[in-house]
């Protein structure tokens, strides 16, 4: 299944400039999600990370990873209208600067839930080469 930015919204509460997933190309309720984003010069980060040589920030690159998440778990219907909270992030690697121009690829599978906690395992790519990974634990709050 496909979601638009439109229907991401109906899911996710982030607005802009904190709506980070463009589009989801699949998912599958609670299990797992694969978004992208496309990432332009006019982002709003851009004009102080970095003025003179523009990078996506690792901790916005992981927000967007955690969202892709938060698709997944959040489109169970029993979740409808609560939100993901970060919980942690474990270790967060980061393989290969995000630039304007990239289509950031990232997908994220549920491994573990417990009540309404959970791990989510995130990965992140550009052309194949891998951007970021990192292990996410969410809190179901709402």
């Amino acid at each position: 299944m496909e979601l638009n930015s439109n229907q991401i919204a109906e899911i996710l509460p982030h607005r802009y400039p904190f709506a980070l997933v463009d589009r989801i190309t699949d998912y599958e309720p609670g299990q797992w999600a694969k978004g992208i984003k496309c990432v332009t010069v006019n982002e709003p980060f851009f004009c102080g990370h970095f003025p003179q040589f523009h990078v996506m920030p690792g901790v916005l690159i992981l927000e967007a990873m955690a969202q892709v998440g938060g698709v997944a778990i959040l489109s169970l219907p029993e979740n409808k209208g609560k939100l993901a909270l970060f919980g942690g992030v474990k270790n967060a690697r980061f393989r290969r600067k995000v630039v304007p121009g990239d289509v950031l690829e990232m997908e994220c599978v549920l491994t573990k839930r417990r009540g309404p906690v959970g791990i989510g395992e995130c990965k992140a790519t550009v052309n194949g080469q891998v951007a970021c990974t990192a292990e996410l634990t969410f809190a179901i709050s709402g």
